[in-house]
């Protein structure tokens, strides 16, 4: 074969080379950040067919989607002192492609920063809480979450990373084996005391309601028994008025009328009596 013709087979070879350098394919849920020796220098986020230069300009694949992180348990102590083993795990994506590239160059270097922040934001929030109420308040848990996904969120930014942080979530919080026992006797001692406390607390109203309530009905007993007296005492002043007033009137009926009321007395369960004949009152007995 000619020397033209193998200088032609290579300069075919040499064009399909550059032409196949050239090109780079981005696909649906991924981006292609181009590199320049080494340094991002432009994101291509669209899909389609791209055109770079040959030799001097490559690509890698960053993802596009939204990723879950699930963090290892770790051991945090809480407000009141008591050890809990934690598992979170963190929803994020990547926002600026070449920002992350530059300082983190892959997603488990994203992942690994992301593990970093969000423990310890997880340790300083929890260790201002006290652990019941972390295992017994939803409404405290979801403000707890909240929180630390802010603080993760802001301390990336600051540091311009390139990631969004969409949600941090506590998914378990658990006593060590080797610390359950205790702390479940301390919290028992706990709520026995409080509830010895709250006993005290309940006996102690109650003598005091008792001894208000008896005061207050010994008052009202004297009360009534003063009114009862002032009552019978103008009941009879009124009566004795009544019979002055009557007696000043007719003088004989009333004296007739004292005497019938002494015989109901006097002759109550039929008495032998002895009285003189001519004795006024028997005279009045006898209808004479």
């Amino acid at each position: 074969m000619k020397p033209k013709y193998w200088i032609g087979i290579i300069g075919a070879v040499v064009v399909l080379m550059l032409v196949a350098g050239s090109l780079f394919v981005v696909k649906e849920g991924e981006y292609k950040v181009v590199l320049r020796f080494g340094e991002a220098k432009r994101t291509v986020m669209e899909p389609g067919l791209n055109v770079k230069i040959p030799f001097i300009e490559s690509t890698t694949t960053l993802p596009k989607y939204q990723m879950t992180l699930e963090s290892n348990p770790g051991q945090i102590m809480t407000k009141d002192k008591k050890p809990i083993l934690v598992d979170n795990y963190t929803i994020w994506r990547i926002s600026n492609p070449e920002k992350f590239y530059r300082k983190l160059f892959s997603v488990s270097g994203g992942s690994q920063r992301i593990d970093e922040a969000v423990y310890n934001s997880v340790r300083r929030k929890l260790s201002e809480v006290d652990y019941d109420v972390i295992i017994s308040e939803n409404s405290a848990r979801g403000n707890i979450n909240d929180e630390i996904t802010n603080d993760v969120s802001h301390a990336l930014e600051r540091d311009d990373y390139g990631i969004e942080i969409v949600d941090v979530r506590i998914k378990r919080t658990d006593l060590p084996d080797s610390n359950k026992q205790s702390v479940y006797n301390r919290m028992i001692s706990d709520r026995q005391s409080i509830a010895a406390r709250y006993l005290s607390e309940g006996d102690e109203e109650s003598r005091k309601i008792t001894s208000k309530a008896d005061r207050t009905a010994m008052e009202l007993m004297a009360q009534a028994e003063a009114d009862a007296k002032k009552i019978i005492a103008e009941g009879e002043q009124e009566a004795a008025q009544i019979y002055n007033s009557a007696y000043g009137k007719d003088a004989e009926f009333y004296n007739l009328y004292r005497t019938l009321e002494s015989y109901v007395v006097t002759l109550k369960d039929n008495p032998v009596i002895m009285l003189p004949i001519d004795s006024p009152y028997a005279k009045i007995l006898l209808g004479k």
